[in-house]
């Protein structure tokens, strides 16, 4: 494997992440794709983006407050606005932004009332800022708003665009320190999956398993386990994307999604177990699955397009669903870094009429699905791909290729109802 692991320290006897060239690349790479617009600045809310523009953040709670907002202009150093204690934290500890780090607030989703005024505020803000560099009157672009901080910016005179698919098509293309985060939490998560595997037992509840899976991540260092989704038994077809208090019980199929942050770089990363015995129909399932995953990556180098990729994937059809849009994300793939789904974005849906060629540096995760026979257990998998010069590597680590069975094993008067490991077969009848 071309792709060192390290450990989750800073040290100085060895080259990991460097987190200066990270802050450093990463604006390079936005600041000329900006001069390449026509876009005279950026102004970002997107959490991710703040992250990715100002190398700064405040904790996974304002992610979806849309509280704090950047400015980018063109030829021009950020400026950040953030709580005012937040702000002036940056001043002291990042030195990189230094002054350029101000108080400043926006609604909070509305949480702040139009008579307060807080749009017209960062309104007055933005276009003072711009008026002083010459770019007011440039198009400037904007990657998520408020509706009456629209309104407001358009009311001071100021031409308002998209902005998100600019910060996309920089973000799609990942750094040598990215992708060293990116691994880094795919190895976190490997881990977490060790200690599923270990308590998937009869009994066992899927918030339990959660509680488990998230334990491990942030005693290794995760700083935000953004999700961890559970799931068991006849809840597995259809795919509800969300876990329960239920019991797991034994025969059950049980799949798991974790997404997780280390330094702002994230995880999409599933994988099916059974419980106990596995059904042959469920073995059969996570067969295909498998084999659909395995032709799609084996394919994976530059000059593929994403179009390549789906066209090996079934019609929706073929399991069970009416449409392409009905069965969104069950065959899928996206791109991996900041957030979870970034470009580019790979389903029947879209890519077959507009293909993506990839390009090394990109990190996507391909994820498949397969209803079993028995129309109540499935097969999820996932694997993380970052495309190198030559082809491709996986990062997801945890062993996939054949559905593994946990927790306690049954017999029968024949043996073992599952063959995947090898059983001592004098324990007889009933369980091991």
């Amino acid at each position: 494997m071309g792709l060192p692991t390290y450990g989750t320290m800073g040290v100085d006897w060895e080259e990991r992440v460097s987190f200066d060239r990270l802050r450093r690349e990463r604006l390079a790479r936005l600041t000329a794709e900006l001069a390449r617009s026509e876009l005279g600045a950026l102004l970002c809310f997107d959490m991710y983006n703040i992250r990715y523009v100002t190398s700064t953040t405040i904790g996974e709670w304002a992610r979806d407050k849309l509280s704090r907002f950047a400015l980018l202009p063109r030829g021009g150093e950020p400026v950040m606005w953030d709580f005012g204690s937040a702000a002036r934290h940056h001043q002291l500890y990042c030195p990189w932004l230094g002054e350029r780090s101000r108080a400043g607030i926006s609604l909070l989703r509305g949480a702040m009332t139009p008579e307060m005024g807080r749009a017209e505020d960062l309104a007055r803000k933005i276009r003072r800022e711009l008026e002083i560099r010459g770019l007011h009157r440039a198009p400037l672009g904007v990657d998520v708003v408020e509706l009456p901080v629209l309104a407001a910016l358009r009311g001071e005179g100021l031409e308002v665009v998209d902005g998100q698919q600019l910060m996309q098509t920089v973000r799609r293309i990942k750094t040598r320190d990215e992708i060293i985060l990116l691994n880094t939490a795919a190895m976190m998560v490997d881990a977490a999956y060790d200690e599923l595997y270990r308590a998937l037992r009869p009994g066992i509840r899927e918030n339990q398993l959660v509680g488990i899976a998230a334990k491990a991540l942030y005693d290794l260092g995760s700083e935000d386990v953004e999700a961890v989704n559970a799931i068991a038994g006849e809840r597995c077809n259809p795919h509800p994307h969300v876990f329960s208090d239920r019991a797991l019980r034994p025969g059950d199929p049980a799949y798991f999604d974790i997404l997780h942050s280390y330094m702002g770089y994230r995880t999409c990363y599933y994988r099916t177990f059974a419980v106990g015995s596995a059904s042959p129909a469920m073995v059969d399932a996570y067969t295909r699955c498998r084999e659909l995953l395995d032709q799609a990556i084996a394919i994976v180098k530059p000059g593929v397009t994403t179009a390549d990729i789906v066209s090996l994937w079934p019609r929706a059809q073929e399991f069970g669903f009416p449409d392409e849009e009905s069965c969104f994300g069950l065959q899928y793939g996206h791109g991996v870094g900041l957030s979870i789904w970034e470009q580019p974005v790979m389903s029947r849906l879209v890519s077959l009429e507009h293909p993506v060629t990839l390009e090394p540096g990109m990190v996507f995760a391909l994820e498949n699905f397969w209803p079993a026979a028995d129309g109540w257990s499935a097969a999820r998998i996932e694997e993380e791909v970052l495309v190198t010069e030559t082809g491709h590597e996986i990062l997801t680590r945890f062993p996939a290729e054949t559905l593994l069975v946990a927790g306690t094993r049954y017999w029968t008067a024949a043996g073992p109802l599952s063959a995947t490991r090898d059983l001592d077969p004098t324990t007889g009848p009933g369980p091991a």
